[in-house]
């Protein structure tokens, strides 16, 4: 089992992970990529809190479903991008932090579905706790599935 990257699939899972622009809003950033694995973080900014303070569930979800995302697409061939197919979560405390760290994995790779998981944390000053755990679905998409 490999467990670096290729170069080319390093350059690719950052360059898309790029170009996602809700993580962008959301100041995600790539905290560590595996073949199989992809670890994010977000800080909870204030335009993703929700009326009690904390983090709303939509960037608990998101940041989860990101996570699971990239750890598929390592797997995928080089050409291939992946969409999300199904995502469920379960919320587990509130998002009470001051940024959210999500770690996603492939459970099973196959040709055209990968089964993921994801792990969300609130981080405070080094100590995290579980928030949420999804599971869901991936597919591998081409240039021309998308248009």
């Amino acid at each position: 089992m490999m467990t670096t990257l290729s170069p080319a699939i390093d350059r690719k899972t950052r360059e898309s992970f790029a170009r996602q622009a809700l993580m962008t809003t959301f100041g995600a950033t790539i905290l560590d990529l595996a073949p199989g694995a992809c670890t994010l973080a977000a800080p909870i900014l204030p335009l993703a809190r929700q009326q009690h303070g904390v983090g709303h569930a939509g960037l608990t979800f998101a940041l989860g479903d990101t996570a699971a995302g990239y750890a598929a697409l390592t797997l995928m061939p080089e050409e291939a991008e992946v969409m999300t197919v199904e995502m469920k979560i379960n919320l587990l405390a509130p998002a009470a932090g001051d940024r959210l760290v999500a770690a996603g994995r492939v459970i099973r790779a196959g040709r055209r579905i990968s089964a993921v998981t994801a792990e969300v944390f609130a981080e405070t000053g080094g100590s995290r706790d579980l928030i949420a755990i999804l599971q869901g679905t991936m597919v591998p998409v081409t240039a021309r599935a998308r248009t």
